[in-house]
């Protein structure tokens, strides 16, 4: 029967596809619709790819099962053949007597009526109500995060959302040696992890993937060359920053005591402490005791101290480079979030839980028309009452018949030269003289400077206009030849051009 599951997957695709037209062709207005849709077309996508490699794999016909179906159908009797399957397909249908049957028309059919309202949409589960459906961020966890970190200054939520993907130390960030820590790196790593799955439910259909691989590749390309801000290194492994190579030309490491000192003053007065001479003996004991590999052992630990310690400044750098890309991907909604928190801090609690409740008979609404003009009294604005013919205002009602009046609205002007169109009104008018349907009538009678041309609606009559402003061009355009004066012999004036031909003919 593998043929027959050839033919159905060929079937299921041409399904999909359809179904994935029907999709795109319709344009929803309530955002909560169009994430469903989105999301609706982004899995069906990702079932052609699967269905399309199964496609693929019974074509290569790897083990030789589709040629040998074939060459039975074609080789022996079609008809013993035919009954053969359906025995098959008989004694299934048997044994499976109550086997559902999937009608794939129906399955990747648009739901609309009642089949769309008893089946919840996808959306519904994805996003937290302060979100709204992909609209503004909800950070309120890493937020909290944030501020159980030690020294970490004390931001308030909308502080915080101007500066969640500043890492500087001067920025509300924390410095290089106390970002080393499990807390920090479950801070970045949670932050990383929410904005990505933010983009993956408000954007489904882009390749969320490749944008986190590209994010990847160009951090390593900057790794590499140590060109991430704030974890630089120099020739010794140590932070590269200003700071940090002032100070270090005035320290003075003791060795004795596995510590550095600010300049060479404090360590002079170090050398006469208990610790320093007790932390000497002991070190002087284990150098005569131990013998140079023991040595080298210990410097190969340091150096495995620096390794690992390395690989937790990539892991955190990473997290931190891919927070500020998917912070500048996602700018939109991060400035509308500020506008939003900010809006809120201003209402009271009882407007708030409004808004709430009109956000859901909202997104009842669209889900569901048909229920909310039953529940409202639209008998009368569905069927509206203008025998007059009158202009509808924005709100959909006709004008009242004054305001008709006053504007003049009942009075034609045509205009022969945008194709004897007829404007309703003074206003409209005077004001289509600038507009591209009456400057494009000018053009194609060869009219090109059309401000001299207003109120002037006939053809014939911007045609004579036309004709004589060409006429006063060419009348006050002056000879070039008239302006220079020459002089023959005997002393006689005459412009170039006649000069010249004089001179032609042999009369000077």
């Amino acid at each position: 029967m593998l043929l027959e599951e050839q033919r159905f997957l060929h079937e299921d695709l041409e399904r999909l596809e359809q179904g994935v037209a029907d999709r795109i062709g319709d344009e929803p207005k309530h955002i909560r619709d169009r994430l469903a849709r989105d999301h609706q077309i982004a899995q069906f996508l990702d079932r052609i790819s699967s269905q399309s490699t199964r496609l693929l794999t019974i074509y290569r016909d790897v083990d030789g099962t589709r040629s040998r179906e074939v060459q039975q159908i074609g080789s022996g009797d079609p008809m013993e053949e035919f009954y053969k399957q359906l025995s098959d397909i008989k004694r299934f249908h048997t044994k499976y007597p109550n086997e559902p049957v999937e009608n794939l028309e129906r399955a990747y059919r648009p739901k609309k009526g009642p089949d769309a309202e008893s089946e919840p949409s996808i959306v519904d589960t994805l996003f937290t109500g302060e979100e709204a459906f992909g609209r503004f961020f909800d950070l309120h966890i890493c937020h909290e995060m944030y501020l159980n970190l030690p020294n970490a200054k004390r931001l308030s939520y909308l502080q915080y959302l101007d500066s969640f993907d500043n890492f500087a130390p001067g920025a509300g960030g924390l410095k290089r040696s106390e970002k080393l820590t499990d807390q920090y790196f479950k801070y970045v790593n949670q932050l990383a992890l929410d904005l990505e799955a933010f983009m993956r439910k408000t954007r489904p259909l882009e390749n969320i993937d490749k944008v986190i691989t590209d994010f990847d590749k160009e951090f390593d390309s900057a790794w590499e060359q140590d060109e991430i801000a704030d974890w630089k290194e120099d020739e010794n492994g140590k932070p590269s920053s200003a700071a940090a190579q002032a100070s270090a030309a005035e320290a003075v490491w003791c060795s004795d005591c596995e510590r550095g000192f600010k300049n060479e003053n404090v360590y002079k007065g170090h050398l006469s402490g208990k610790k320093h001479v007790r932390a000497a003996a002991e070190r002087a004991q284990r150098l005569q005791g131990g013998s140079k590999e023991d040595g080298n052992e210990l410097h190969d630990t340091s150096n495995g101290n620096t390794a690992i310690q390395r690989l937790k400044e990539r892991a955190i750098a990473e997290r931190e480079f891919r927070v500020k890309r998917l912070a500048s991907a996602m700018s939109t909604e991060r400035s509308d979030t500020k506008v939003n928190v900010e809006r809120k801090q201003g209402m009271t609690e009882r407007e708030r839980q409004q808004e709430l409740e009109n956000l859901f008979s909202a997104t009842a609404a669209a889900s569901n028309p048909k229920d909310a003009e039953d529940g409202e009294d639209n008998d009368d604005e569905d069927k509206i009452y203008n025998p007059l013919k009158l202009p509808l205002a924005w709100d959909g009602k006709p004008i009242p018949f004054w305001l008709y009046k006053l504007h003049g609205l009942g009075v034609e002007f045509p205009c022969e030269i945008c194709g004897n169109f007829v404007y309703m009104g003074r206003r409209a008018f005077d004001k289509h003289f600038n507009e591209a349907r009456h400057i494009y009538g000018l053009k194609c009678l060869g009219i090109t400077n059309t401000s001299l041309f207003r109120d002037i609606i006939g053809i014939d009559e911007a045609l004579r206009l036309w004709e004589k402003i060409q006429k006063e061009k060419r009348k006050d355009k002056v000879d070039d030849g008239s302006v220079v004066q020459m002089e023959d012999a005997e002393g006689n004036v005459m412009p170039e051009k006649v000069y010249y031909d004089l001179q032609k003919q042999g009369l000077l």
